[in-house]
């Protein structure tokens, strides 16, 4: 497993809210310090969320500073497989596969929505 980590958009959220517990928000500075890595999906996800113009900034002031994984041919293919070998939602299968591609650990809070993907490394903040 490489030594990179992925960002949920539960955890961008979260995070930009102040609303992880204080050791979760201790180690997701030492991540966001080192340039977040999001999937094009939570770059979606997360930029539909906005609920007031400051907000919508400090939102698109993040992403703006992460590096933003794309819809590559290998994430498709990693998706697919997902896909077929467990339930779950789309956008959800994407980050996972993303995370998996790159080898990363994907930090999410939804660690029930991931667990039955092998392979895959979660990490949850509000649980650290």
């Amino acid at each position: 497993m490489g030594s990179g980590y992925l960002l949920d958009s539960n955890v961008i959220i979260g995070y930009l809210a102040g609303r992880i517990p204080a050791s979760g928000m201790q180690a997701l500075s030492a991540v966001v310090d080192q340039t977040p890595r999001i999937s094009v999906i939570s770059q979606i996800e997360v930029l539909r969320w906005s609920d007031s113009p400051g907000n919508e900034r400090v939102l698109s002031d993040f992403v703006a500073s992460s590096i933003i994984h794309p819809l590559s041919s290998g994430v498709v293919q990693r998706t697919i497989a997902i896909c077929k070998s467990v339930k779950i939602k789309l956008p959800d299968a994407i980050i996972a596969a993303t995370a998996l591609c790159e080898e990363f650990v994907l930090i999410t809070r939804n660690i029930k929505d991931f667990k039955n993907i092998s392979d895959l490394v979660l990490l949850n903040p509000w649980e650290t």
